[in-house]
């Protein structure tokens, strides 16, 4: 409870500033203009209501917060204003900075445009101590700066609070954490924020198992601070990729053991699109065997003269009804003016045909019928992307997903129960570079 004559809190001038946001731009105008330049630079300066949704400090009890998060999300500013607030609320603190590099820790958590020297409001001015890399606070809060590659530093110093940057960088990580934890035992809470690209290294996947931490992830696109055409050229350049679900959605991709499709087999494997001439194309099916969210996986592969093939498209869909889905798959067949439907019989190989027929597919139908696991049927296929006799032409997240998930000799291990798009491409990849598909020349833009 607030003494007496005290002034008003954050909370609830942040209360009041929500309420002022139902204003028309004119009325609140008025009210901003009205105040004293003093007041009008502390809202300015106050983060609370600047934050967008991620940034703000996750409610709760928490030991680690990780916010792992795209390029451009803002995670420095997250990151260096939880400090500031840690370090006003906590006269005397000690405090640890620590990034890949020394240098990489002055330049973006000290020195940056969203660093500690940034984020001090008016009247703070902190002390940037350059030779003995110390950080010392208006409130007599201090920190210090520690890298990845030299964990030994952390050996023997105490902290009450510490702010990791792109810990997935550093060159030491498991030790360079431990070594953090032991000495961060100072006062009555004792917390870390992690501010990271996710990348799949150990130490990012055993931190989210740890009791105590709180994760937020977040993408690229939701900082409404960032300029539309941004947004737009890496969205263009990147959206879809692995490396853009990485860097700008935050996604935690990782490779499983015995994965046929490692992930840089997938993004090796990628072409741009273009006029080629393709001999064969083929539209693969994997038939769900009910509507209750299994997908009927359609995919359209093609090949060339040469031999080299195509994925063309994932047209899969899931919640269909047999009608649906079979004329989702004459719609792919008449657009890619494709030769054959390749299709699998397990569900019922005469209903499939009858209704792929009753949806007016008028080309050649082939039922296959699946004699061995997934996995099996797909490591002839998987050695066509390895040896380079098969591309993507295009971006296909899920499907590359389901790819990711099929490994050697196990179970599938993607999303969902089973690898329907994966299955649909393998059969008509099959059909089409290792069997006798029907020939004729065919210009498709891919």
């Amino acid at each position: 409870m607030r003494r007496a004559g005290a002034g008003p809190s954050e909370a609830d001038i942040v209360r009041l500033l929500r309420r002022l946001a139902g204003l028309d731009e004119a009325a609140l105008a008025r009210f901003l203009k009205g105040l004293a330049s003093p007041v009008q630079r502390f809202l300015y300066e106050l983060w609370a209501w600047q934050a967008h949704g991620g940034q703000g400090e996750p409610p709760g009890r928490w030991r680690q917060w990780l916010l792992q998060a795209g390029r451009g999300f803002g995670k420095t500013r997250a990151g260096a204003e939880w400090i500031q607030a840690r370090a006003r609320e906590t006269p005397g603190a000690q405090i640890a900075l620590v990034s890949a590099t020394i240098d990489e820790a002055v330049r973006v958590m000290i020195e940056g445009p969203s660093g500690l020297l940034a984020t001090a409001r008016t009247g703070e001015e902190p002390l940037w101590r350059v030779s003995d890399k110390g950080f010392f606070f208006a409130s007599g809060a201090r920190a210090f700066l520690y890298s990845g590659e030299k964990p030994s530093r952390l050996r023997g110093p105490e902290h009450d609070f510490a702010w990791c940057d792109e810990l997935a960088k550093w060159a030491r990580p498991d030790s360079t954490w431990d070594m953090l934890r032991f000495g961060l035992r100072r006062g009555e809470r004792p917390r870390a924020v992690v501010t990271t690209t996710p990348r799949p290294i150990a130490l990012v996947k055993r931190i989210v198992g740890l009791n105590g931490t709180i994760v937020t992830r977040g993408r690229t696109i939701e900082n409404v601070h960032l300029s539309d055409d941004y947004i737009e050229a890496v969205e263009e350049a990147y959206g879809g990729t692995t490396l853009g679900r990485q860097e700008l959605d935050g996604e935690l991709i990782e490779d499983l053991a015995g994965a046929l499709w490692p992930r840089e087999l997938i993004e090796g494997s990628r072409v741009e699109a273009g006029d080629r001439p393709l001999e064969r194309i083929l539209v693969g099916v994997d038939p769900p065997g009910g509507t209750d969210g299994d997908a009927c996986g359609i995919v359209v592969c093609g090949a060339e003269d040469e031999g080299m093939g195509y994925v063309l498209a994932d047209l899969s869909a899931a919640g269909l009804s047999p009608e649906g889905w079979a004329r989702k798959v004459a719609g792919a067949a008449e657009a890619w003016r494709a030769h054959l439907v390749v299709a699998e019989a397990n569900n019922g190989g005469k209903m499939v045909a009858a209704v792929l027929r009753g949806a007016n597919v008028s080309l050649p139908i082939r039922l296959v019928h699946a004699s061995e696991g997934k996995a099996a049927r797909a490591e002839p296929v998987a050695a066509l992307f390895e040896s380079g006799r098969v591309k993507l032409a295009g971006r296909f997240p899920e499907l590359e997903d389901e790819l990711a998930g099929l490994c050697r000799g196990g179970a599938y291990q993607g999303p969902g129960r089973s690898p329907d798009r994966a299955d649909a491409m393998v059969w008509a990849l099959t059909e089409l570079m290792l069997g006798r598909g029907p020939r004729g020349p065919r210009i498709r833009m891919l």
